[in-house]
């Protein structure tokens, strides 16, 4: 069977998400884009004898490559040139998607557009003349509803037909003012006879020439043909500067729009009075200034109540498997290491990780509705308003948002920030957000010492903590290192839309089977090692006193049976307690255990806390394996565990929650952060900061829940 690339290209909330799910169906997969860690759906369905293959590129307004959507979803239409680009465009909001289909005609690439959400542009009483609007974008325009399953054949047919070459590619109608045109064309043709840059459309890199754009440069400068390139360049610079008095990017940009809004008035008709909708109802109540921010609380707070409560039966079913199998499988393996390595070690670990799984699915889910519904905008609307008085504005709160899933992404994201000092401090305050990552800590440990209803309300209060010292921080460094300005806010208000199920259940499936695969390798890595640290080096004292001690206890005629065995279980459970102490893990442990014992943490617990570097979940995994190698054989219910520890309890957990909340991020987003700042100094003084301030607010919520508790 043959195979086609098709490339689905469009505007956020366009509904571009919807129609991948409506052509591919449950025929998908997630990973990430070579070298960056913003996620690739990709998927595939046949049809008219041949594979599809569809890539959902990242949702993107334009080419420019300022965020690292732009840049990977340029990057991928340049390097992998697919057979066919799907250029989805949301019907209600023609005008606003045309800037992208323009870009879209620069590059001459074979693609055709999809009329998404045509069900609204009717309910709506708009009118759109396709056929004219065909003419003058040079493709074929499928009208289609993700929604409602409609066009969904057409545009398959059609994708066919333009990736075997059966629909003939139109010449569009976009032409730039004659001054501009000139340039191109002599541009063009000096880098279309540059052998290595052959794989680029000569017009296309001509523009993006003119319009200074930093990656096209950086291309063109590699090579001979740039010093004639630049002479021309500065010629044009010259030329347009005297005649329109502005540069050629404006010009560009002043022609596009013109071509946009000539197409509007020629191809679009719509009611002369817009009548008021659900969306307009709605925002009267979640954009008031009075309302707004209660009711996002309101919001956030009912998703994570919804995490805890419903996840927690679940949750208790995966634990009491994992305990069940750690049950079954001890007395299989009468080889002793064996034994303590797959049930105190991969058993307990990793298992103790994957017990909160549902919460994972449950949170995303309901992340994801959040966001496909249109209210996630409005979130950063509404909160606009509190930044401005620390010092940053809403833009900043895309990013913060963005790192409650992952923070790697999120620093990334601050690439859509114009100024310099808003991206270094929303850099810096991203980490205090809760990731994906951190959940499983927070999970345990309000399942394990507090009620359900009790357990939501502390989710809740965390995740705030977080947003609370990331504001306050940033207030910091805009009140003294930093300086105050900051850029106006303005961002597109979506249309409240109820997402699809598919769509939802989609995202958060791919959390999930990315959750497990970290818990199948760097998890399972990271136990090993663990339960290595925590068996060697062996202390042959030990095991000879526990040896003449067992003895004893047999030979003793005074105790009955169950009285010997229950003494052999206490002296067990001491040897393995003093071995993991004696162990590489312990000897680390007591190093740091002055430092974190003010705080209420020992040196277990510290442990965890540095293993915990390599991703947040290895916490969870970690003191399930070093609890496990001091507790009952055969248990790997972690959360009974921490409850029979006398050492362990409510208010070392509310600690132990803060700290995690604060304290260093992973390695991983360390690593992007330093490539986005540029500079290792500043990356180690908010490491230092960081460690600081989680353990400054450790040791006020440790000492206070002592009181309280």
């Amino acid at each position: 069977m043959k195979e086609l690339t098709v490339a689905l290209a469009g505007n956020p909330n366009c509904g571009k998400s919807s129609l991948f799910n409506a052509l591919t169906g449950a025929h998908q997969k997630v990973g990430n884009f070579p070298g960056v860690t913003i996620e690739k759906y990709e998927g595939h369905c046949d049809f008219g004898g041949y594979r599809i293959r569809v890539v959902d590129l990242p949702g993107t307004y334009s080419l420019t490559p300022y965020s690292p959507e732009e840049i990977v979803t340029r990057q991928y239409l340049i390097e992998e040139r697919p057979d066919v680009v799907v250029n989805v465009i949301e019907g209600p909001n023609l005008e606003r998607s045309l800037l992208l289909t323009t870009q879209l005609m620069e590059m001459e690439v074979d693609f055709l557009v999809a009329l998404n959400m045509m069900d609204e542009v009717e309910e709506q009483g708009i009118s759109i003349e396709t056929k004219q609007l065909q003419q003058l974008l040079g493709c074929h325009i499928v009208p289609t509803s993700a929604k409602k399953m409609t066009g969904i054949d057409a545009l398959l047919n059609h994708i066919v037909r333009v990736g075997t070459g059966k629909i003939e590619i139109q010449k569009n109608k976009l032409f730039f003012r004659p001054a501009l045109e000139e340039r191109i064309n002599e541009i063009a043709s000096l880098v279309h006879h540059e052998p290595e840059l052959q794989g680029f459309n000569s017009r296309w890199l001509a523009i993006k020439l003119l319009e200074s754009d930093k990656e096209a440069y950086r291309e063109v400068r590699q090579y001979p043909v740039w010093v004639k390139v630049e002479v021309v360049l500065q010629e044009a610079m010259k030329e347009v500067r005297r005649q329109d008095d502005s540069d050629p990017e404006e010009l560009i940009a002043e022609d596009r729009n013109a071509f946009i809004r000539g197409a509007m008035k020629e191809c679009v008709r719509g009611p002369k009075e817009r009548p008021a909708t659900m969306t307009d109802y709605i925002d009267m109540v979640v954009l008031n200034r009075l309302l707004g921010l209660p009711v996002f609380l309101l919001v956030v707070w009912a998703v994570f109540h919804l995490t805890f409560s419903l996840g927690a039966p679940a949750m208790d079913a995966l634990s009491s498997l994992f305990a069940l199998a750690a049950n079954a499988v001890a007395p299989l393996l009468p080889n002793e290491m064996l034994r303590s390595i797959l049930v105190d070690g991969v058993i307990a670990g990793v298992g103790g990780v994957l017990v909160f799984l549902p919460n994972i699915v449950l949170l995303f889910i309901g992340l994801s509705f959040l966001e496909a519904s249109g209210y996630m905008a409005r979130a950063a609307f509404v909160i606009d308003r509190v930044m401005h008085r620390f010092g940053l504005h809403g833009k900043s709160f895309i990013p913060m948002i963005t790192g409650f899933g992952c923070s790697i992404p999120a620093i990334m994201a601050t690439r859509t920030l114009q100024s310099r000092t808003d991206r270094l401090v929303t850099i810096m305050i991203i980490p205090f957000m809760s990731c994906g990552a951190k959940l499983p800590v927070y999970v345990l440990l309000c399942g394990a010492f507090f009620s359900p209803a009790m357990a939501g309300n502390i989710l809740f209060g965390i995740y705030l903590l977080g947003i609370a010292v990331g504001l306050w921080t940033a207030w910091v460094l805009k009140s003294t290192v930093l300086g105050s300005d900051s850029e106006p806010f303005v961002m597109e208000l979506p249309p409240y839309r109820w997402p699809t199920f598919g769509s939802v259940i989609f995202q958060a499936r791919a959390k999930a089977l990315m959750y497990v695969k970290k818990a199948g390798t760097l998890i399972l890595a990271a136990v090993v090692l663990i339960w290595v640290a925590g068996n060697y080096p062996k202390n042959p004292e030990l095991d000879g006193a526990f040896a003449v001690r067992s003895a004893e206890i047999q030979a003793d005629s005074g105790m009955t049976p169950a009285e010997k065995e229950q003494l052999s279980g206490e002296l067990g459970r001491m040897l393995r307690s003093d071995q993991l102490a004696y162990s590489f893990a312990g000897r680390a442990g007591m190093l740091m255990e002055p430092v974190l014992r003010p705080i209420g943490f020992d040196w277990r617990i510290g442990i965890a806390l540095v293993t915990g570097l390599a991703a947040k979940e290895v916490v969870v995994s970690t003191m399930a394996t070093i609890y496990a190698l001091s507790a009952e054989e055969g248990s790997a219910d972690l959360k009974a565990t921490l409850q029979r520890d006398p050492s362990f309890n409510k208010a070392t957990a509310l600690s132990l929650m803060v700290f995690v909340l604060l304290y260093l991020p992973c390695m991983a987003a360390l690593g992007v952060m330093k490539k986005e700042v540029g500079r290792w100094k500043p990356v180690l003084l908010y490491s230092v900061y960081s460690l600081s301030i989680a353990w400054v607010m450790s040791f006020i919520v440790y000492r206070t829940a002592l009181l309280i508790l």
